[in-house]
């Protein structure tokens, strides 16, 4: 059974999509919130298999949530349903940490197989939505891991696998202070400012499982 949590600013949305989703027969809403604050608290309470957000809530909207969630959860799987679907937001949605985006102009037979795709650790784009976002991504990651040098590479593999600055000085005979340099350099070339963000770009790229492997 997929576990999921529904984030939703409108309560007759939110039960319209619960019904639909529970009606699958393999998806349960264990948790519902209409702000971003209150579907953190949920998310620490629950820890849901899945959450399905928007993007246009009171407040700090869904690219917030998305950022705390995967601060807290680096493999936590996100999938975005939104009627906003900009080239621009679906980039940013997926540079948060989102692992799918559909529109909310779809039909309603998506969601629920977006679910169970995010849910297997893919990646999920609406039909209407140009593949292009998603391969440019994934093109665009590609060169920013390549441009590493031997290096950095196996320290940011180190640290995406949650070992401190320390650790990784003594399994490379390094200095903290120099793995630290390399730190901020691999963040820059990254293009990455958290920790979580860079955990989360090594398990979408496969340099680590989900478990941290």
């Amino acid at each position: 059974m997929i576990r999921l949590l529904l984030v939703d600013d409108h309560p007759v949305v939110r039960t319209g999509y619960q019904r639909l989703l529970e009606q699958a027969g393999d998806i349960s809403v264990v948790a519902q919130a209409d702000r971003v604050d209150l579907a953190y608290a949920e998310f620490v309470a629950h820890t849901p298999d899945v959450t399905v957000t928007d993007l246009s809530m009171p407040g700090s909207g869904g690219l917030e949530l998305i950022r705390r969630i995967l601060a807290r959860d680096a493999s936590a799987r996100v999938l975005v349903f939104s009627m906003h679907d900009s080239a621009l937001l679906v980039r940013r949605a997926f540079d948060a940490g989102a692992r799918g985006f559909l529109s909310k102009s779809s039909a309603p037979e998506k969601l629920i197989e977006a679910v169970r795709a995010v849910h297997l650790g893919q990646r999920y784009l609406s039909d209407d939505l140009s593949p292009a976002l998603l391969e440019r991504d994934a093109r665009y990651e590609a060169s920013q891991l390549d441009s590493l040098t031997a290096r950095e590479f196996e320290i940011f593999r180190l640290l995406a696998q949650g070992h401190s600055l320390n650790e990784c000085a003594d399994t490379l005979n390094l200095s903290p202070k120099t793995v630290s340099n390399y730190q901020t350099l691999i963040k820059e070339k990254l293009g990455v400012s958290t920790s979580a963000a860079l955990v989360h770009l090594a398990i979408r790229n496969g340099v680590i499982s989900s478990a941290g492997t």
